[in-house]
């Protein structure tokens, strides 16, 4: 039980002044925190100090990291004090790789996720349909076709016969497959004639030739650009549902790509001082020109929200067989994916993005986009010169053992989803093989190869819940527990690695280690209390891990009830 006090008892006042020495104190004077945890774990991330009791606080920062007495000094008849009766605590996590606003509107729409198999699939929709006035689109989605026992992408015709009267446009988990039924094809005007886009894919059946209803990535947005976007009113929702999400989880801070309409929405809450979660923004690659002409410089904004890195994508994803490879799909020999620029537009791109200050977050999966993207960046730094630029691999999901040696030579990040790890999984050697498998998801190697880490979850399109994040990194399993000893188990993380990764490693890769990511004397008081001591559980029991409080910036924005 967390108990929380207004004053300590006098006692505990004198006693603490007489062992004062050896306190991590930022400040000499006494008294002064406004908030101060004691009688805690905290799990520091701090090399220095990587255990302590106590954390004062005040106003937004951190002034005190020690013991329980060692923090009594800072504590006055204004401090408000939190007994953790022995509960862990750690930095606020930091989410490296989320869709933060299309996940608020996943929470508002329909969720497929849940849908066992096709027919599930379509009862979800038929009943979504049957709620809503005819015309309004059936958005959302989530669907994963490989989890179920028939791993065959849906058609238009599974869902026609009850949605004549609305649009659907649902995507599937990735983020990179969408179904569209026949209404929606109409309005965007996709028929048997229409050619598939650079960089997509419209599916036709192969005897009629008439489309599936099944696009792929570029040909997504045939589709979406007819999409009425959603009010203003529905995006502050979306938003708050997004917050409230992140502040029961832990997360205190994301790194966010959204469309660009979530730039309004998102700006409108800073202004308002209504953030509960700090935003790390990025852009796409085609508002890069627009927003120089704008004025929005990198950077722009303070530690609640700010403008960080332009988004450029290379490849697909794996699950939709768009993720470039070298060789082809082990069960679609005909293809090696989709690469969604040449190698000249991705150098073209890099070294006007980055010769104008701004950091590059690429997303790359197959083991010839991240190659493809290495020589990019290689010929970005000797046309820009050397910097500290953090330049960011998103994803890097397949990587050949001699690309993984230039990601430390170039100084690339990888921003990692160990979650999508224990998803893929399944269906992974299906698609590339086992060999091309033993270089997927491999964070200790990169770790070994000096590699440094940001770790994410790609939500909406997996959970936001770092506790399942932490699981998968730490066991390579399934949450049922299979496969025994963990997928390729020598890519394994321990979880002090994995919760630093979390954290510190995230903050490196927005130019924010300064101030947060540990729990450190003049960082932001940003920090989540675990109903359990992970560190002490066995690994299943992460999955059964609890927030009871989270805080950000010394004030607490999410008490669990009872």
């Amino acid at each position: 039980m967390i108990r929380v006090y207004a004053h300590p008892p006098i006692i505990a006042i004198l006693l603490a002044i007489l062992i004062i020495g050896g306190c991590r104190q930022g400040l000499k004077a006494r008294g002064g925190a406004t908030l101060a945890l004691i009688n805690g774990k905290v799990w520091t991330v701090d090399e220095n100090r990587p255990v302590a009791e106590a954390v004062a606080v005040r106003g937004d920062r951190i002034i005190a990291v020690g013991t329980t007495e060692q923090v009594q000094p800072f504590i006055d008849e204004t401090t408000e004090v939190i007994d953790l009766t022995g509960k862990l605590v750690l930095p606020g996590f930091i989410d490296a790789h989320t869709h933060f606003m299309d996940a608020g509107l996943m929470l508002l729409g329909i969720d497929l996720r849940p849908a066992k198999d096709a027919q599930e699939f379509a009862r979800l929709i038929k009943e979504r349909a049957e709620l809503l006035p005819a015309g309004q689109w059936i958005l959302g989605g989530n669907w994963d076709h490989e989890r179920w026992p028939v791993r065959e992408h849906p058609r238009k015709e599974l869902i026609d016969p009850f949605t004549r009267d609305h649009p659907v446009f649902v995507s599937r988990l990735d983020g990179h497959i969408a179904l569209a039924n026949s209404k929606a094809l109409q309005l965007a005007g996709i028929t048997r004639d229409t050619p598939s886009p650079p960089g997509g894919t419209i599916a036709k059946d192969t005897t009629t030739g008439e489309p599936t209803g099944i696009l792929m990535d570029r040909a997504m947005e045939l589709v979406e650009r007819v999409i009425p976007p959603p009010s203003a009113e529905n995006r502050l929702k979306a938003a708050q549902a997004a917050m409230d999400e992140a502040k029961r989880l832990g997360v205190t801070s994301i790194h966010d790509n959204t469309d660009p309409l979530a730039f309004a929405t998102f700006l409108k809450l800073w202004r308002e001082g209504r953030l509960t979660v700090r935003i790390y923004m990025w852009r796409g690659v085609e508002e890069f020109e627009k927003l120089s002409s704008l004025g929005f410089s990198p950077g722009f904004g303070d530690n609640m929200l700010k403008l960080g890195a332009i988004k450029v994508f290379a490849d697909g994803s794996m699950g939709a067989g768009t993720a470039l490879f070298f060789e082809p799909y082990t069960d679609q020999p005909d293809t090696c994916g989709l690469s969604i620029h040449t190698p000249q537009e991705l150098e073209r791109m890099f070294i006007a993005v980055d010769k104008a200050g701004w950091q590059i977050a690429c997303h790359a999966i197959g083991d010839k986009a991240n190659h493809m993207v290495l020589n990019a960046v290689e010929k970005m730094i000797k046309a820009n010169g050397e910097r500290d630029r953090r330049f960011r691999i998103e994803h890097a999901q397949v990587v050949a053992p001699e690309d993984l040696r230039r990601y430390k030579q170039l100084q690339v990040i990888a921003s990692v989803q160990p979650s999508h790890c224990i998803d893929d999984m399944n269906w992974a050697e299906k698609r590339i093989g086992r060999e091309r498998c033993r270089y997927a998801y491999q964070w200790k190697s990169f770790l070994d190869a000096g590699v440094r880490i940001a770790v994410g979850t790609d939500w909406y399109v997996e959970p936001l819940n770092p506790m399942l994040g932490l699981y998968a990194a730490v066991t390579r399993q399934t949450p049922q527990g299979s496969p025994p000893g963990g997928w390729f188990p020598e890519q394994r993380l321990t979880l002090e690695q994995a919760v630093r990764l979390y954290t510190l490693g995230s903050a490196f890769a927005a130019f924010e280690e300064d101030i947060k990511g540990s729990i450190e004397v003049g960082k932001l008081a940003d920090m989540v209390v675990l109903s359990h001591d992970l560190f002490k559980i066995p690994p299943p029991e992460i999955l059964n891990t609890e927030v009871e409080m989270t805080l950000l910036g010394g004030h607490v924005i999410y008490h669990r009830e009872r």
